[in-house]
Formats: C-alpha cells, sequence, structure tokens
C-alpha cells in the first residue's frame, strides 16, 4: 500500500511538472509573437549543433539500448536521416514563411479586395517518439515543428532509457525548458503526457497505443498528427526482376532487424515463382549478412520480450501448418548468445489463422503468400487495414498502374521498399489505421502550422454595390437571380 502511495504521488509530481512546463512554454511563445525567421533558424541550428557534437556518443547508447545494433546504420538512419530534415528546412524557410495570395471570385479583386492565407505557429507540439529510431522519430518531426516556429515537449520511449536519458541530456544542454523540454519516465508519464492541452500533438508507435492517445488527446480537442504502422505489402508483379526484387527486400527487411514500421511486412508473390523468390531471398541475405551473431552490421532485437514474441509467432505458424524456412548462411547457434539476435524467418504457407498474419511483426519474421492473378493480390490487399506502406516490384508499367491506381496506402515504393520515406518533400503519413496527418518537408511545416485566411476589404461598399446591403430590393433580387443558376 505505501509503494503504491508513492507512485501516485510521484505519478502526480509528474503531471504537475509537465502542465507547469506547458503552461510556461506557452506563454513565453505567445510572448514572442511574430515568430521570426531568425528565432526559428536559431533553433534548427542549435538542434544540429547537439545532434553533431553527440553523434558518438547517440550511437553508442542506442546500441546499449538494443542489446548490440550496427554503428553504421545508426549513423545513417539516426544522425544523417535526422540532420537532413533540419538541413532542408533550413534552407527552404524563408520560402514556406511567404503568404499565399489567393484568388477572389470576380469581381472582388478588380474592385481591390485580397486574400491571403499566413501560416502561423500553433504554439506548444507533443512529440511521443518510439524505441526503434528513437532519435530520429525526435528529430525528424521538430525539423517541421521549429521550422513552424512553435516550442516542443518531447516524450521519449522508456524501452530506450540510455538514449532518453541522453536526449533530454542534450536538449538541455542547448535550450531553455520553455523552448524544448524533454520528459522521461514509464507508461504512467506518457499517459499523463497524452493527456496535455497541447496545440498539436503527434504520435508515433503502434496503433494500439495510438487510440489511446487519440482518446486523451480528444478530451481537449488537441490536433493530431498520427504516425502508426500495421502490415505493409511487398508485391512482385511477374515482371519483376527476381534478383533486384529480393535483394532489395531482404535488406529492408533485415534493416534494424525489421523493427521499422515501413519494413515489408509480407509478401505476394505469383505462385508459380515462389521457389525462386525465396531462394532469391536466401542467397540475398547470405550475401548482406554471411554471419550474424558477431556481425556488427547486424542488429539485435530490443529485448527479450520482443524476442520471445516473435518466437511465438514462428511456433504458432509452425503448429498451424506453415513452412519455416530460417535464413542462417554460417549455421550458427542462435540459443548461445548475450544479445537477442534473430536470423530470417521466411514462413511459407502463411494463413489468417496465424498471428503472423494478424499483427504488425516488428522484427525479422517474413509471410510469404501465392497469388494466380494480380487481381487476387490486389482484393488481398484491400481486404486488410489500409497499411502505411505498399511495395510494387514490376517492369510491366501497366501492372504497376493497376496496383497503385486500385490500392490505397500512406505511400508507395516502386522497385524498392521504404525509400519513399527518404524523400524529404514527399509527404509522410499514414491513412485509416495507419496514422492520420503527414509530415517532412514543406508538408510537415504546414502540418504545425495554424493556416489562417486573412481577407482586406478596399474602400468602396461592396456590399451596397452588389446589392446585398440592406434595405433589399430589385437590385438585391437582380443579383440572386444572377447567381441562383446552373
Amino acid at each position: 500500500m505505501a509503494s503504491q502511495l508513492k507512485t501516485a504521488e510521484w505519478d502526480a509530481r509528474d503531471a504537475a511538472r509537465m502542465q507547469d512546463i506547458l503552461l510556461r512554454q506557452r506563454a513565453a511563445f505567445t510572448a514572442e509573437l511574430p515568430v521570426s525567421a531568425a528565432v526559428r533558424k536559431d533553433r534548427l541550428n542549435r538542434a544540429i549543433k547537439i545532434l553533431l557534437d553527440n553523434k558518438e556518443r547517440i550511437v553508442a547508447a542506442i546500441s546499449e539500448d538494443f542489446g548490440h545494433r550496427s554503428t553504421d546504420m545508426s549513423m545513417m538512419t539516426d544522425i544523417m536521416s535526422s540532420l537532413k530534415p533540419m538541413k532542408h528546412a533550413l534552407k527552404h524557410l524563408d520560402a514556406w514563411m511567404k503568404p499565399e495570395k489567393r484568388p477572389l471570385d470576380f469581381p472582388l479583386g478588380l474592385l481591390g479586395a485580397r486574400a491571403r492565407v499566413e501560416f502561423q505557429p500553433k504554439g506548444v507540439v507533443g512529440i511521443i517518439s518510439p524505441w526503434n529510431f528513437p532519435v530520429n522519430l525526435t528529430f525528424a518531426p521538430l525539423a517541421g515543428v521549429l521550422a513552424a516556429g512553435n516550442r516542443a515537449m518531447i516524450k521519449p520511449s522508456e524501452y530506450t532509457p540510455v538514449t532518453s536519458a541522453l536526449v533530454a541530456e542534450m536538449f538541455a544542454s542547448a535550450f531553455d525548458e520553455t523552448e524544448i523540454a524533454v520528459v522521461t519516465g514509464g507508461p504512467e508519464v506518457g499517459k499523463a503526457f497524452s493527456e496535455l492541452a497541447f496545440d498539436h500533438m503527434i504520435f508515433t508507435g503502434g496503433t494500439a497505443i495510438g487510440r489511446h492517445v487519440m482518446a486523451a488527446a480528444a478530451k481537449n480537442l488537441v490536433p493530431l498528427t498520427l504516425e502508426l504502422g500495421g502490415k505493409s505489402p511487398t508485391i512482385l508483379g511477374r515482371s519483376a526482376d527476381v534478383a533486384r526484387a529480393t535483394e532489395r527486400v531482404a535488406m529492408g527487411k533485415l534493416m534494424n532487424a525489421g523493427q521499422i514500421c515501413l519494413a515489408p511486412d509480407y509478401m505476394l508473390v505469383p505462385q508459380e515463382k515462389e521457389g525462386e523468390i525465396v531462394e532469391g531471398l536466401k542467397a540475398a541475405t547470405a550475401r548482406l549478412y554471411p554471419t550474424m551473431l558477431a556481425n556488427p552490421d547486424y542488429t539485435s532485437v530490443l529485448g527479450a520480450r520482443h524476442r520471445e514474441r516473435l518466437e511465438a509467432h514462428v511456433e504458432d505458424a509452425r503448429a498451424k501448418g506453415a513452412e519455416v524456412v530460417v535464413v542462417n548462411p554460417a549455421g550458427e547457434d542462435f540459443s548461445k548468445q548475450n544479445t537477442n539476435k534473430m536470423p530470417l524467418h521466411i514462413i511459407r504457407g502463411a494463413t489468417d489463422a496465424m498471428t503472423v498474419m494478424q499483427d504488425e511483426i516488428f522484427g525479422p519474421l517474413l509471410p510469404i503468400r501465392t497469388y494466380a492473378t494480380i487481381e487476387g493480390a490486389i482484393a488481398e490487399v484491400n481486404g486488410r487495414d489500409r497499411p502505411l506502406g505498399l511495395y510494387m516490384f514490376g517492369e510491366d508499367k501497366a501492372e504497376v498502374a493497376q496496383v497503385l491506381d486500385r490500392t490505397i496506402s500512406g505511400g508507395v515504393t516502386v522497385n524498392d521498399v521504404i525509400f519513399h520515406i527518404s524523400a524529404e518533400e514527399l509527404p509522410f503519413g499514414g491513412i485509416g489505421p495507419a496514422g492520420m496527418g503527414s509530415y517532412h518537408g514543406h508538408d510537415g511545416f504546414k502540418e504545425f502550422s495554424h493556416k489562417k485566411s486573412v481577407y482586406t476589404q478596399p474602400k468602396l461598399d461592396l456590399a451596397g454595390l452588389a446589392g446585398f446591403k440592406p434595405p433589399y430590393g430589385e437590385k438585391t433580387r437582380k443579383a440572386l437571380a444572377g447567381q441562383l443558376k446552373a
């Protein structure tokens, strides 16, 4: 009982501290309006500096949290991929901030009226970041948040505690708490954070938690950007180059040990090519990772809990009749290791009754299903929740167009996987259970800005000239008659 009271006491203190930070950030934001380009650029430059100054510490922290994570991959996915959106925002900020002139219905513009849209910062934005790319998925949305002139409160994942503590230290070294504040803690802190009355909130994580975040935000009508996940399909058309396609799928599936919201979750392949495709995946994996256990390029699954969850998927598939092909190029003994590394498991004959086809996998398991016609593959995709990503391989332009026209997903990469997220001026976001809203580049600036309409009336009495000013009469009726027709 005493322990429960202590927890409740600390939870209350955490909630009070977060509320205090929010109020102080909002007061400082209001006092600063309008937020100049110089101030925004200064904040972006400070964020860039703490990334570069701490890049080796970040990589080491992430690897410690994972049990092992590739140094070079972390440099690419969490350092380079965080710098890119920051630098992109700096380059384009002046252009993004310019008001947009909008046309007016005839004859308002001719008579001197003017219309424009101004992009104002919203205020304080809450960022809830996940564990799989703990730095990139903090800094990438932050680029748009800062470019738009906002302040930020950040709640990093409790599953990467070393990295989260470092992120808090980094921001505290370069930003006043009224500009950017980092709040660390477990699920109770995360719950209280999601209930704060932010001016906008972005959550990156699983769909199930996303539902709770959305419900919490609804209490204060907080607008949301939800970047979730789901089962992103990979379709190999009959015209696909099998060797090239399987290498690119293997590379995408095994990056970060498959712990990517955009990882190819399952494959749909022509039934007569299934064997060739399995062999292609095995050969590609052997080229990319000739060994795995001691290979510094191959990342560990995050902790025993996630490894056991993945192993349960494998055993469930086996028990329900699937053929599981374990791709272990060097024949290593994965039962004797200090990390939680797992080799690629190709699951042939995967059915909807298997848990591996019901949940987002988030690990190095790859179910393969076959189709007789491309229409059948399209029907399978459309029979599931709309995915965050869709990957289509093929040289037949008509077939590729058919898949893209007949399916709906957050984004698409053709003849590769995941790459659409790397384009700064392509909006990144989901649809339906895969999320809502989007960011990156100009779209991110707009996502975190309030689009304010401004109409300026000339000295002329336009309502009177148009006949829409009382007392109404024949002039009014003629004006209406001119408008009320097809």
